[in-house]
């Protein structure tokens, strides 16, 4: 008993010496290393069959596009309300909402006894100052002669001038209605008048019909011409910096996305509204009689960057909300093979355009000296997420 329990003792002692130096051994081989939680460690058969490309930022010329929204519009001056300037019974009109217009086209006829009365005045004040006229001119005659005396010179002279000023402002009346004072005789005098549009385009709205009275202040028409539309935009104010004159855009109307149009903003506002955005003014390119005023659209600005460090998308790895480029950190030995160790790290992505990132570095990396992974990230991130499957 006392020989069987001897060599038992021998036994445990043998294997307890063997493990341990198989323990010192495998741990200066490297063999069940612990690695950090940010490295990723591959040997040379698992990096080239992950078909990993190490390379640099660059510096790329990156665009993006801001989302806006907005309406169609038309300038002031493509935008015109009628009304009449004196007022007057609807006599006729052959207008509806969407109806063609050219410019000069008479768009309603209207009646009213002012406007006789108007002509009239016109017709027996000029009269009056053909006579004044005559008059002032035979007593400044009469006066070199020392035959009249210079009060009555003076007072033909007042009455002359008062005429003349009564004609000229009832001619500058009749001009605004419409009616050509050079041309109005006794025989042509109307109680109607001809309303025409100032320019051609489509009518917007039709508020008059036989028969209605309209004051001056009413509008009856307004016509727009749809040949010189704008946009409209709304852009909040973190924004305002990124867009300038002469940018280009892209819109569609919510109905029909598949046709999408281009402008160019001529006008930034530089005042802010309550909601906290500013207006942004685009000219339309090209003539589409599908937009009309006061469609909704959805608008891209697009947004010329100054050049910027990026990579190519396929680097930047999105995980967890967060995202992550691959950097080369060292190649060692262990044991007699050599490995490659590739640390993850956090970094803030930008605009995306043309296939590159713009991708913003945490402070303490060297740009030159950094390698990172252009090719094969995914294959690095799939062996930390499934830590063993490609260890060593």
């Amino acid at each position: 008993m006392r020989t069987k329990l001897f060599l038992i003792l021998i036994l445990t002692a043998v294997i307890g010496i063997s493990c341990n130096s198989k323990k010192a051994s495998t741990e200066e081989n490297g063999e069940h290393e612990v690695l950090p939680a940010n490295i990723v460690e591959m040997n040379e058969a698992q990096y080239k069959t992950a078909g990993i490309e190490l390379g640099a930022l660059e510096q790329k010329a990156l665009s993006s596009e801001l989302k806006v929204n907005g309406l169609v519009n038309v300038s002031p001056q493509n935008l015109v309300s009628i009304s009449a300037i004196m007022g007057g019974y609807v006599k006729s009109t052959t207008l509806v909402q969407g109806s063609p217009v050219a410019k000069g086209q008479v768009v309603a006829v209207i009646e009213n006894t002012a406007f006789i009365e108007l002509q009239q005045n016109y017709l027996e004040s000029k009269s009056k100052l053909d006579y004044a006229e005559k008059e002032y001119f035979r007593q400044k005659e009469l006066n070199k002669e020392n035959v009249n005396s210079a009060k009555t010179l003076q007072m033909a002279a007042a009455e002359y001038q008062s005429l003349q000023s009564t004609v000229f402002a009832l001619q500058q009346k009749l001009k605004m209605i419409g009616i050509e004072a050079k041309r109005l005789q006794v025989e042509n005098i109307s109680g109607s008048l001809t309303i025409t549009s100032p320019i051609s385009g489509y009518v917007k709205a039709v508020n008059v019909n036989v028969g209605k009275y309209v004051n001056p202040t009413d509008v009856m028409f307004e016509i727009v011409n749809t040949q010189n539309l704008t946009l409209e935009l709304s852009l909040f104010e973190k924004d305002i910096a990124k867009v300038s004159i002469g940018q280009k855009i892209s819109f569609s109307i919510p109905n029909a996305p598949g046709s999408v149009q281009t402008a160019v903003v001529y006008q930034v506002g530089k005042a802010l509204n309550t909601d906290k955005t500013i207006k942004v003014y685009a000219t339309i390119g090209n003539e589409n009689k599908n937009l009309l005023p006061g469609m909704f659209v959805n608008a891209s600005i697009k947004v010329q960057n100054d050049s910027l460090p990026a990579l190519p998308d396929e680097a930047v790895l999105s995980f967890e909300d967060k995202n992550y480029i691959f950097v080369f950190a060292e190649k060692k030995k262990e044991g007699d093979k050599m490995v490659n160790w590739f640390k993850i790290v956090e970094v803030q992505k930008g605009v995306s355009t043309n296939g590159y990132s713009h991708v913003i570095l945490p402070k303490d990396f060297d740009l030159k000296t950094l390698n990172i992974v252009i090719k094969g990230a995914y294959n690095l991130l799939s062996a930390m997420k499934n830590a063993g499957d490609m260890a060593c």
